[in-house]
């Protein structure tokens, strides 16, 4: 089944405004992921989409209904592509969505506005409650970013962790 995709302005409270492609895929996360696009390799200031063949390592990361991700803290080498693995141990949906500090924090008020938003980038994965899931990532920007569960009250409730990029 193909999903029908919709695009949404990001970006207010800065004032600037982003057109991301969006699918509408929270409700249907039990669904085989869909080929990657052709903006899946658009750089972003915490790295850009992965290529399997370059993965190094794989990173297990569980999520709870204690609104938290295990492990919450990981360090990666710049450069590094990383293959994230999703287990969510869970009775309510969860995702993990890579980003910094700020753009998580924009996305997150507007998914508090907008609870019925929802998006499928190659720096996000919803994982059904009881579920699993993937994504790979290279860490090509030196820093520190997060990776947090945006689901409207998850957000807030501290389901954030970091991710720091050692050279």
């Amino acid at each position: 089944m193909k999903s029908r995709r919709r695009f949404l302005a990001t970006g207010l409270a800065t004032g600037v405004l982003a057109l991301h492609r969006t699918a509408f895929a929270h409700g249907g996360a039990e669904r085989a992921p869909e080929p990657a696009s052709d903006t899946a390799r658009e750089q972003q200031d915490w790295g850009i989409a992965g290529e399997e063949k370059a993965v190094s390592r794989t990173i297990p990361i569980v999520m709870t209904d204690d609104m938290r991700f295990v492990p919450d803290r990981i360090a990666v080498r710049l450069g590094e592509t990383v293959r994230f693995t999703h287990r969510n141990r869970g009775a309510v949906m969860h995702e993990m969505v890579l980003g910094t500090p700020r753009t998580l924090a924009e996305h997150a008020a507007l998914m508090q506005r907008f609870p019925e938003m929802e998006h499928d980038e190659p720096w996000m994965a919803h994982v059904a409650p009881g579920g699993r899931g993937a994504m790979v990532w290279e860490f090509n920007r030196a820093g520190e970013f997060q990776f947090a569960c945006l689901i409207p009250g998850h957000f807030q409730a501290g389901m954030v962790g970091t991710i720091e990029i050692v050279g």
